[in-house]
């Protein structure tokens, strides 16, 4: 949500980064705002001179009672009476108007960073920069569902009866991959200066809101039926929540935390054969990093995130790039977002293993995250959030690009220690 003082003053610029994003149908909605926020701002300023009238006036009942002027103490009683009254209509008006304004504020867009490439959708992304080399052996490559199958490592129709499509079972050695590689993002993480977290995987409806825009919260979140909550798409969202309205102190900043959590999510629509087995899933577990920072610092904490995600994939053996996110493709929170992809040596291309955004200080002003500065000012702080790791997603990326002829799977050093010292993955089939 941005600063509604920046609207007033800067309309056509809002117009503007409305039309970069492709949303004209919210351009009304800049005017509209515009109006109510001067009839909200008009009640509360009348409702603000009555209230200091009125406290004038009743100064002065007291006074003429000691003179004995009856009458006149009487006739400003009756004046009182008629504020009172006044200011008891104004005050729903005064609250419908300034519900009106927020509710609007909130589909308007953030602005943009003056870096983002001009697009309409995903297929606009920019390639930045290329790790590692990618490689297509001169063997073929399975299925990520079927490679797992070698190793009894997985169970999809079990989970169908248990659980309908989306779900899964991680068996044995697939398993404790899984495991391994959580518990290895999270020491590579803590070993970068992060604070290790788990946070509740449920949140309140005024964080939801907090944290994203209205469309991608209907499209992700599930629910909990009769209860003010819902499961968390992301760990960004309750540990973004953690801050919810504090007042912090400005050399405690930045805030730099890891936090592990499952993930569910909707994912509603139809997906392409690639997006099988345990590619797009209802329920996942993650490794993410949260910045809670100085504006003038965000930018510098964007790169640091999204490069702390390189190095770990890179440490797996695992080839990846980054791919700057076009306007049409941010969420509207979102002032610069990227992702980063790994290779996937079976389909001879790269797909998404990870987001990396900046969201100034939209999230911020939503969930009232302030930060009180050495001069006593204060003012909202900044957020970000990136992956470190989403298995079983990245499972796939990396069983294909360590995966030998004979169905073996190579286990990188790196990751050996929380395997119990296995350099190698035996197929039991």
């Amino acid at each position: 949500m941005i600063d509604i003082r920046f609207l007033r003053e800067n309309p056509d610029i809002v117009k503007e980064n409305i039309k970069k994003k492709f949303q004209d149908e919210k351009i009304p909605l800049v005017d509209e705002v515009i109006e109510l926020d001067k009839k909200s701002r008009d009640a509360k300023k009348e409702a603000d001179d009555l209230r200091a009238k009125m406290n004038k006036v009743s100064k002065q009942i007291g006074a003429l009672m000691a003179q004995g002027k009856k009458e006149e103490a009487e006739a400003v009683k009756k004046e009182v009476a008629e504020i009172k009254n006044r200011i008891k209509d104004l005050e729903p008006i005064e609250k419908e108007l300034s519900d009106k304004v927020t509710s609007i504020m909130m589909r308007i867009p953030n602005i943009i960073d003056e870096t983002v490439p001009i697009g309409k959708d995903d297929t606009c992304n920019v390639e930045i920069e290329k790790f590692g080399e990618p490689v297509v052996p001169d063997f073929e490559i399975p299925y990520h569902t079927d490679i797992m199958a070698r190793f009894d490592g997985i169970d999809l129709d079990s989970a169908g009866k248990v659980a309908g499509n989306g779900f899964y079972y991680l068996m044995g050695d697939i398993a404790r991959l899984h495991s391994a590689v959580i518990s290895y993002a999270r020491d590579f993480m803590i070993d970068r200066g992060f604070t290790y977290c788990v946070p509740p995987f449920m949140i309140r409806s005024n964080v939801v809101t907090g944290v994203m825009s209205f469309d991608e919260m209907e499209a992700m979140m599930y629910k909990i039926e009769g209860e003010d909550l819902y499961l968390i798409g992301t760990s960004e969202h309750s540990m973004i929540g953690k801050f919810i309205d504090t007042l912090n102190e400005e050399e405690k900043l930045p805030y730099k935390l890891t936090s592990y959590s499952p993930c569910f999510r909707k994912e509603k629509g139809a997906h392409g054969i690639e997006e099988r087995g345990v590619y797009r899933i209802h329920q996942f577990e993650k490794q993410e990093m949260v910045v809670v920072c100085k504006p003038e610092d965000s930018k510098k904490y964007y790169d640091v995130l999204w490069k702390n995600t390189v190095d770990l994939f890179r440490s797996l053996d695992i080839p990846v790039r980054t791919l700057e996110c076009c306007s049409g493709d941010l969420a509207d929170l979102k002032v610069k977002s990227c992702d980063v992809e790994a290779w996937s040596p079976r389909q001879k291309k790269y797909f998404e293993v990870g987001s990396c955004s900046n969201l100034g200080d939209a999230q911020a002003r939503r969930l009232k995250i302030r930060v009180k500065g050495a001069d006593k000012n204060k003012y909202f702080a900044h957020t970000l959030n990136n992956t470190v790791v989403a298995p079983p997603r990245m499972l796939i990326a990396f069983l294909e690009n360590n995966l030998n002829e004979d169905g073996s799977v190579n286990i990188p050093k790196v990751l050996q220690p929380y395997m119990g010292g296995t350099e190698k993955l035996i197929p039991k089939k």
